[in-house]
């Protein structure tokens, strides 16, 4: 059962949020640190759910930081562009926000290297880069006729919304300790996958006591103290921003580039129906199998011209996915250093981190999820 599939509240982040990259920058972690806990009224898990499902936003300001510990070796690079979307699943980045309503919103990514900005005005999408002196444009469809989702959550919103979509009998949902996150008393819902084959321990958010906005989302994986994924408000404004905060007039000397119209959802899931990813939907090429915390995302390679095709090591050239020749060498002597592993599912090469794990198969598959190496094995095998 989906708890919010349906919530509108601050889905507002979601056309552009996949290109967006912080090279550098972020805020102290201390930002994050326990503070005396409030003394709230009593409040059930059942209610704080009912909280988050009945909350109605109408706009907001703030300052989100994100802090990610996977255990990833340094990506930044490896895929040989600067819109690499990885570069925001190690480090600490920090992004100001704005919202107002559904089709008025602001995210400023600010670094050592400048600002980048992605601003929607009603149908108008821009994006912005300080450094290159660089603007794209974009219109958007009419209202109602797509919704895009990013790769990664850039608000503690936008994030529970994805946990909330897995709470079924498969999750354990209880009331955690109350806190203060960015000035403001906050309850605390704990969610916990009860499956094994999961590598999440569990996921805390810290839920607004009085407008019942998410205002902390955290993700430990087992046997962890520290999140392994978190992401907060530091500071935040309830209330409408002005106008001019969406209205985008391009500095002297920027370069604009018009690009296509967008012209249906990125995020839309397959024309099968088949599975459901806790995000609620998977992108074209992509097949999820299973269904809330222990769905594996499973993407099939073309094969043509790599059947046999070996590296200068004798091994499998980057593991089915591509040609080491076809990489950078960084991505390359990675993919290349991957521990080998087989069974009567196959052959491939593991990908591991605190908690997702990756198995790229001799046969051009690549399976994801937040699993368990053997749940991957079990999907590999069909």
């Amino acid at each position: 059962m989906s708890v919010l599939r349906s919530r509108p509240v601050l889905r507002w982040l979601v056309p552009a949020a996949a290109a967006v990259t912080v090279v550098g920058g972020g805020a102290a972690i201390g930002t994050f640190a326990a503070q005396a806990e409030p003394s709230l009224p009593p409040r059930s898990a059942a209610q704080l759910l009912v909280d988050l499902q009945t909350a109605r936003l109408e706009g907001l300001s703030g300052t989100v930081v994100q802090r990610a510990d996977l255990g990833l070796p340094p990506l930044a690079g490896l895929l040989g562009s600067g819109d690499d979307p990885t570069a925001l699943l190690t480090g600490t980045h920090t992004l100001r926000v704005w919202h107002s309503g559904p089709d008025r919103q602001r995210i400023a990514l600010v670094d050592t290297l400048g600002e980048r900005d992605i601003i929607r005005n009603g149908r108008d999408l821009w994006t912005w880069e300080s450094r290159s002196k660089t603007a794209t444009h974009r219109t958007l469809p009419e209202a109602g006729t797509t919704e895009v989702e990013p790769s990664l959550p850039v608000t503690p919103q936008e994030a529970a919304d994805r946990a909330l979509a897995a709470i079924d009998p498969s999750t354990e949902v209880s009331v955690g300790r109350s806190a203060t996150v960015a000035g403001r008393d906050a309850y605390e819902l704990v969610l916990r996958p009860r499956d094994e084959a999961s590598l999440v321990d569990q996921v805390r958010v810290a839920i607004d006591a009085r407008e019942h906005v998410p205002l902390r989302f955290e993700v430990f994986a087992d046997a962890a103290d520290r999140p392994a994924f978190e992401i907060a408000f530091t500071q935040i404004d309830l209330r409408r921003p002005d106008a001019d905060q969406f209205t985008f007039n391009p500095p002297p000397g920027t370069t604009v580039t018009e690009k296509p119209a967008v012209e249906k959802p990125a995020g839309a899931a397959g024309a099968d129906g088949a599975g459901s990813a806790p995000h609620g939907g998977v992108p074209d090429g992509v097949r999820a199998v299973g269904e809330g915390w222990t769905t594996v995302l499973v993407v099939t390679t073309d094969q043509a011209d790599r059947t046999g095709r070996e590296d200068r090591g004798g091994r499998p050239g980057a593991t089915g996915a591509t040609s080491p020749g076809d990489l950078p060498s960084g991505a390359a002597d990675l993919l290349g250093g991957l521990p080998e592993v087989s069974g009567d599912w196959g052959r491939g090469r593991l990908f591991s981190t605190k908690l997702v794990n990756v198995l790229l198969t001799e046969d051009g598959r690549l399976l994801a999820g937040a699993v368990t190496p053997e749940r991957l094995y079990e999907v590999a095998k069909g």
